[in-house]
This record gives structure tokens, sequence and C-alpha cells, in this order.
């Protein structure tokens, strides 16, 4: 008689982590902008070390700090455009 087929257990695949530190936009220097997420204050905040340059945005609960950093960037093309 025939043995009946193992059930095999397939491993979970991890997601790769998103980045927490990123490049300034406005001194170009690599990881050198943190992202602080307050949950209690609903306040998300991006600061550059080196020229110390900062934004601060309203969070939801979803908000990761590539989100934050973002918003800051789209702000920043956002200011720069020309006006018509």
């Amino acid at each position: 008689m025939g043995k009946r087929k193992s059930r095999t257990v397939l491993p979970k695949k991890k997601l790769p982590k998103l980045d927490t530190t990123f490049c300034c936009p406005f001194c170009n220097h690599p990881d050198s902008v943190d992202c602080i997420i307050d949950r209690k204050l609903k306040i998300g905040e991006a600061i550059c070390r080196v020229c110390e340059v900062g934004y601060a945005t309203k969070i939801h609960a979803l908000t990761e700090p590539i989100d934050i950093y973002c918003e800051w960037v789209d702000a920043c093309e956002a200011a720069n455009a020309p006006k018509p």
C-alpha cells in the first residue's frame, strides 16, 4: 500500500522593509532626513539633520515615514512650479 502525501507547509515570504531615512531635497545629503510620527497627536515630521529644514503634516492610521517624505517632496515641487 502507498503512503498518503504529506501536506507541505510553504514558508511565508517577508515583505521588504521600507526606508526610514531619506535624501534631503534642499541640501542633497543622503540619509539625512528622519521622519518622526506622533500617532497620539496625529502629526508627522520630516527633519534634515544637516541643514535643519523640516516639514510637518497631519497623518492617519496607515501613514508611514515614506508617505511623509513624499508629501514634502510634492509640496516643494508645487511651491517651485511656475504660476500662470
